[in-house]
Order: C-alpha cells, then structure tokens, then sequence
C-alpha cells in the first residue's frame, strides 16, 4: 500500500477526534451544563488538554498527513519526513491530553460538599477507597449536580480521544519512516512493445 495514501487516510481519522476532543474540553467548562465562577470549575480543565492537546496539536500533523497523502505518486520523501517530524508534535498533544485526562479522573471534581465552599473531595484517595469505584460517594458533591459523573464522562472520553490520537499519529511516525526509507509508491512498470 502506499504511504502517501495511508497518511492521507489517518490524517481523515484525526479530524474527528480532534474536534471531539476540542468540544469535550469545552463541556467540562460547564459541569452539568451550568455557567459557574472561575473558581468553581475543576482545576485540570484550565490547562487546556483537549483543546491545545488533543485538539491543536492534533490538527497540525493532520494537516500534514493531508498534504504528505496528495495527489500525484503519494506525495514524496520531504513530505514524508515532515509529516514524521509533526506526527512526533501530534503524539506529544496525545499524550498530553492523556495524561491530564487521567489526572482529572483520579483528582476527581471540585464541588460544593454542602457546606458553602468549594473543593475537591476525593483528592488524595487510595485506589480501593477511590470514588470512581465506590458510587455512593458520589453524593458527597451538592453542587452542581451531577458533576462527578459529569467529569467522569468527559475526562473518559477526553482520555480515550487521547489513547486514540497517540495510537494514529504512532502509526503515522512508523509510515513516514518507511515512506522516507523505501520511497513514497510502487512505480507501476510500463509494459509495452519497443
């Protein structure tokens, strides 16, 4: 097969993901779909994970994959190397967005335990008194509503986006290898009569 075709095809892939990634980073900026103080949202949404990580970061080598995956013989070597340079960029962001992610979800959300402020409190739990095994712990947070399950979903979501995005751009980094390696195509041979 390919490489050129192959990036041009995984570069499709990330679109999607990306902008997934970009809209769930937004929703956790938003616990049960409520407007609420800055101080007020989970700290681990500010650094922008799915947006710059797995969003933007994400973007650019696809862009890249596009252009290396163009018209013609599958594009050529240079365009291989630069889509393997910006897939590194592009799996960088994956893991970025990744790591927070998982971050968020052992953390757990900032919330109103009934007593007027806000703070988080699951922080520091072992992982067998951890609240994303233990559901009845979940009422420990009044306000907003169902703002554990809330974060539970978007930083699932946002972690598997980023497992996702981290796997394609790998992909990508081994294709535009060979691609630079091997060359870009299989020339088909002209057969004809002399």
């Amino acid at each position: 097969m390919c490489t050129g075709k192959c990036a041009k095809c995984t570069g499709n892939l990330l679109f999607p993901l990306g902008l997934c990634a970009i809209v769930a980073n937004i929703l956790l900026f938003f616990p049960n779909g409520e407007v609420l103080d800055k101080e007020q949202i989970t700290g681990y949404v500010w650094l922008f994970h799915g947006i710059v990580g797995g969003g933007i970061l994400v973007f650019l080598p696809a862009l890249m994959m596009k252009a290396a995956g163009g018209e013609g013989c599958c594009a050529n070597r240079c365009g291989m190397m630069v889509s393997m340079v910006m897939s590194v960029l592009g799996v960088a962001g994956a893991l970025y967005c990744m790591i927070i992610s998982a971050l968020g979800l052992r953390d757990g959300p900032l919330c109103d335990t009934n007593n007027g402020t806000f703070e988080y409190p699951f922080l520091n739990q072992t992982q067998e008194e951890s609240y994303l095994f233990n559901h009845s712990t979940w009422s420990e947070c009044v306000k907003p509503q169902n703002v554990v399950l809330w974060n539970i979903t978007l930083f699932s979501i946002l972690l598997a986006l980023g497992t996702l995005e981290a796997l394609l751009c790998l992909s990508q980094v081994l294709n535009s290898l060979f691609g630079c390696l091997c060359g870009t195509c299989m020339r088909k041979r002209q057969t004809g009569v002399a």
